[in-house]
């Protein structure tokens, strides 16, 4: 473990060297864990896609699913995302509103999905990694509305950037 930490720690310092600049285009993939008041403890997969108006604004289109004994949770929203351009580290704010979809045993429903948050990405250039990415995220569906929204989900990945 000590070992992968240095490397990625490495690769983000001389990464960091490569481009401080702002690129026009970054693509997302990484893993996911997600907790869904009140006890639902899910993991899986989250991808975005960003396109970059400005340096510091760009539209984010994100995509996820998590699953857990049967049952599956997906989402894709839109919104905006808000970034400091820094030259080894870059972090970001976003709030996403779209469409998610639950289903297990038989049973689905369709609903919407709002999502608050940001995270960091470490390293310059054309890769970077997101270290992490915390989002709260409120759900309502037709025939569920979780009141306390006490849903959490944090993802980390590797960033490409065009």
């Amino acid at each position: 473990m000590r070992k992968l930490i240095g490397l990625a720690f490495f690769l983000c310092l001389f990464s960091g060297l490569a481009s401080a600049g702002a690129s026009h285009v970054e693509i997302f993939a990484g893993g996911q864990y997600l907790h869904l008041d009140p006890s639902f403890n899910l993991e899986g997969w989250n991808g975005a896609f960003t396109g970059n108006i400005k340096g510091w604004l760009g539209i984010t289109v994100d995509g996820s699913g998590s699953y857990h004994s049967g049952l599956k949770f997906h989402t894709i929203a839109v919104g905006p995302e808000l970034r400091a351009n820094l030259p080894l580290i870059k972090p970001f704010v976003h709030g996403l509103v779209g469409g998610a979809r639950s289903s297990g045993g038989g049973v689905s429903a369709d609903g919407f999905v709002g999502m608050i948050g940001g995270g960091l990405d470490c390293g310059g250039g054309i890769f970077a990694f997101r270290l992490i990415q915390a989002d709260w995220m409120a759900t309502r569906f037709s025939n569920f509305t979780n009141k306390s929204n006490k849903n959490f989900r944090g993802s980390a990945g590797i960033v490409i950037r065009f």
